[in-house]
């Protein structure tokens, strides 16, 4: 088989709210991803073993990727191999996926190379033993998550358009998560009737609070012609505005530029790697 190369799609949180601490440590959360059709480029070769080019990773087995394909190799109990080059358009630390959909696309991508009687639900799950946001990308829809992030409800979003803004600072998931600043303990949310710019970020202002150009830029976003609203996802740093005329978003990043790197792309209900590969929802 000839090299095969794949989509690996944003995604953003139009909304993240931590509901409670389970006893195993992680947090029940309540959020909407939105997948976006900004990607990264993920190719495949076939080959003996199972190896990773990717430019932003020093040691090839702590790459997600590589353990991603592991994972799968061990799963369906196959030798078979590939070389995976990773070509990174996604800002890293973000808050937008990155790492997780590259994984993900791994799984599918290896799936469809090795000719894998493999369902999307199997897949899920060893997506979520490498990450909370893998089965999303999995899943390839923009959908409601529950849980740790595991319990999708795929969601009909209207598809806007979004300018995305990510600052030159780092924003640790692990250090958010541990925060005593942290509010737990969110009313649940009634998904009934909810539109786009509804709810908020339970993150938003502690990482403001350690980094202003977080809420700077937020504010900046929130001036521009056309915006609907403006958030930061997941963890940030990477910070969001929405809006329905792509000309708007488009003024609205040369506006920004100076802000940190930015991106404009539009929010799709099916993800780019689902279409690449011919896959129809609701169907494993």
């Amino acid at each position: 088989m000839a090299t095969l190369t794949l989509p690996a799609p944003a995604k953003l949180n139009l909304f993240l709210h931590i509901t409670g601490r389970r006893t195993d440590g992680y947090h029940n959360l309540e959020t909407v991803f939105q997948i976006l059709d900004h990607v990264d480029d993920i190719t495949f070769e076939p080959a003996e073993q199972i190896s990773v080019v990717n430019p932003l990773v020093d040691v090839m087995t702590d790459d997600l990727c590589y353990r991603a394909a592991v994972a799968l190799q061990r799963h369906a109990n196959t030798e078979r191999g590939a070389t995976i080059h990773v070509n990174k358009r996604l800002p890293a630390g973000g808050g937008l996926g990155g790492g997780s959909s590259d994984a993900a696309t791994v799984l599918l991508g290896l799936r469809h190379l090795w000719g894998l009687d493999v369902s999307l639900d199997e897949l899920a799950l060893i997506g979520l033993s490498l990450g909370a946001d893998v089965p999303i990308f999995v899943r390839g829809h923009s959908a409601f998550a529950q849980g740790v992030g595991e319990q999708i409800t795929p969601l009909a979003l209207p598809e806007f358009y979004y300018c995305v803004v990510t600052p030159d600072v780092h924003a640790s998931t692990q250090q958010w998560f541990s925060d005593k600043r942290l509010t737990r303990n969110s009313e649940p949310v009634k998904m009934h009737g909810f539109r786009v710019g509804d709810h908020f970020n339970t993150f938003e202002e502690i990482v403001s609070e350690a980094h202003p150009q977080v809420s700077e830029i937020s504010a900046v976003l929130r001036t521009q012609e056309g915006c609907r609203f403006a958030r930061m996802t997941g963890t940030g740093s990477s910070v969001f505005g929405c809006f329905s005329d792509e000309d708007f978003a488009n003024n609205a990043a040369i506006n920004v530029a100076k802000l940190g790197k930015v991106f404009v792309a539009k929010g799709v209900n099916q993800s780019p790697l689902h279409l690449a590969l011919g896959i129809v929802h609701n169907k494993n």
